[in-house]
């Protein structure tokens, strides 16, 4: 039985592409160019971005907010390359949290 490949991944393996093989006809690899810099802005404004659309009500509010989620998401997943940390690093990072409570794991970051 074949499953299909999660967007997500498809996107993670889009954006190593991109990197590995820039082209300028790519804002992925324009991003990458431009460095932490660059993508931290993008990542900044899709924030914003994301808190203005769940202000806003109604199904169209939400599509808005489901949209601004999807951009953040990219933004954040093309940093994510430039610092070379992939979706497994992030979700053994998650792996390493669960049943700890989010105030303890707060706190032991202090140390």
């Amino acid at each position: 039985m074949s499953t299909q490949p999660r967007p997500i991944d498809e996107l993670e393996r889009t954006i190593a592409d991109r990197a590995q093989k820039p082209s300028e006809k790519s804002y992925t690899s324009k991003l990458l160019a431009g460095g932490v810099e660059a993508i931290g802005e993008k990542i900044v404004e899709e924030s914003m971005e994301v808190v203005e659309a769940a202000r806003e009500p109604g199904d169209a509010g939400r599509q808005h907010f489901v949209r601004e989620v999807g951009d953040l998401v990219y933004h954040l997943m093309v940093l994510m390359r430039q610092q070379n940390c992939s979706l497994a690093d992030v979700e053994a990072e998650l792996n390493r949290r669960f049943g700890v409570s989010g105030l303890d794991e707060k706190a032991s970051r202090k140390k």
